[in-house]
């Protein structure tokens, strides 16, 4: 009888392992994007500063960034005064002003804003088109990205990485497709990932506006460094990037993030998605000059929050009460983010940032008043630092990801 240790006889292969073990390829790609995540979270660091960081040593840091040295990727700053310790001067590594720039897009109805971005962050030039916001005619939107495109591409610059695009509807992220967008119905089923790549023979990403802003604070503005924030944008529409965890919150293929679409009104008012109380409902621009209007308050069909705040400052009638239920419509949708998720800081993006302090203060206000306080994550209300720049920002850290094998 054959013992149970004895191996029985088979010509069957032994099974793989479950997973495959790291290569040494592998290794040197882990390494590289642990260094370039503390250069982005932290800015320009000597070979020491890297080394106490990632909790390795100067030599092997040095075997990492003499190659992104010698490709131009990384370059070495002026050498730093030594401490009072004495030894050799320290030379900050930041990203070379020689390295391949990314090509940043943001589709908006209508209009077409595009950057060429340096790997440090740098806007080197920008470009803009217009196209008809009603149109169902693919050719022309491609036609206004690629020509906006093609003015960034001058032939003494440098090839570039990739291209980002954020779009401000839904999108699958795996196919580069616009799903809708409900301000330009007709660019919905649009390949524009694909299409552009055929024209540019780059590669393209494509993802939702607001998680391609929270990309640009994450890496270039104040959620740098931070493992978890919430990035808002209010002003035409409404959106939210989330970053749990070092990582942009995303469903499968895209799905999700569409936070402006929560219900908080039950049989509230309409949508432009079809369903009725979302959050977009009471904390757009519609929803402020449908009030102004009711309220008679002067040039209501334009009124946006800068104009309203400097009324309310002014003790003009009404001015200051649509100023406060405007303020309570941007907390409520808050405090369930903050409730479900607790990010604790959210970096406020759009026109919402001309309502200053008094704005900024009254909903960090209203947002703890109505938040279980914890001591883990008392929540926080910031204006973005990055202006109107984030989300091209955050199109270059969307190849960026990609590119450097980086947390997206």
């Amino acid at each position: 009888m054959q013992s149970e240790w004895t191996r029985p006889e088979t010509t069957a292969p032994p099974p793989r392992p479950h997973s495959p073990l790291i290569s040494p390829n592998t290794v040197s790609q882990v390494n590289r994007a642990r260094v370039l995540q503390a250069l982005y979270d932290v800015g320009p660091l000597s070979r020491a500063d890297l080394a106490r960081l990632t909790e390795v040593s100067r030599a092997t840091i040095g075997s990492i960034v003499q190659p992104m040295i010698d490709s131009e990727m990384l370059a070495e700053g002026d050498p730093q005064p030594s401490s009072a310790a004495g030894g050799k001067p320290s030379r900050p590594l930041w990203f070379s002003p020689n390295s391949p720039p990314i090509a940043a897009v943001h589709l908006l109805p209508g209009h077409v804003e595009t950057a060429l971005v340096s790997a440090g962050g740098t806007i080197l030039t920008t470009a803009s088109r217009e196209y008809p916001a009603d149109t169902r005619d693919a050719d022309l939107v491609v036609d206004a990205v690629a020509d906006a495109l093609d003015e960034l591409f001058a032939p003494n610059r440098p090839a570039a990485l990739g291209v980002g695009i954020a779009v401000g509807g839904m999108v699958n992220t795996d196919s580069g497709t616009i799903v809708q967008v409900n301000l330009a119905p007709g660019l919905a089923g649009l390949p524009i990932g694909p299409l552009i790549a055929d024209r540019t023979g780059l590669p393209v990403y494509v993802d939702l506006h607001p998680r391609v802003q929270a990309l640009g604070d994450r890496w270039f503005g104040q959620g740098r460094g931070l493992s978890t924030f919430a990035s808002l944008y209010a002003g035409e529409a409404l959106g939210v990037g989330l970053v749990l965890n070092g990582s942009v919150h995303r469903g499968p293929g895209g799905a999700g993030g569409e936070i402006g679409h929560s219900i908080v009104q039950v049989d509230g008012l309409p949508c432009r998605c079809g369903q009725r109380g979302c959050w977009e409902t009471i904390a757009t621009h519609r929803w402020l000059r449908d009030e102004a209007a009711r309220l008679n308050l002067p040039s209501a069909s334009t009124l946006t929050v800068g104009p309203l705040t400097r009324l309310a400052a002014k003790g003009h009638p009404g001015a200051a009460q649509l100023f406060d239920r405007y303020v309570d419509n941007l907390a409520v949708g808050i405090t369930n983010i903050q409730q479900l998720l607790a990010p604790g800081l959210f970096i406020l993006h759009g026109d919402v940032v001309a309502g200053g302090e008094a704005l900024r203060g009254k909903i960090e206000w209203r947002v703890r008043q109505r938040t279980a306080a914890h001591p883990g994550s008392q929540p926080q209300i910031a204006f973005s630092a990055l202006h109107d720049d984030s989300t091209l920002l955050g199109a270059a850290g969307l190849v960026l990801s990609h590119f450097l094998q980086l947390t997206p």
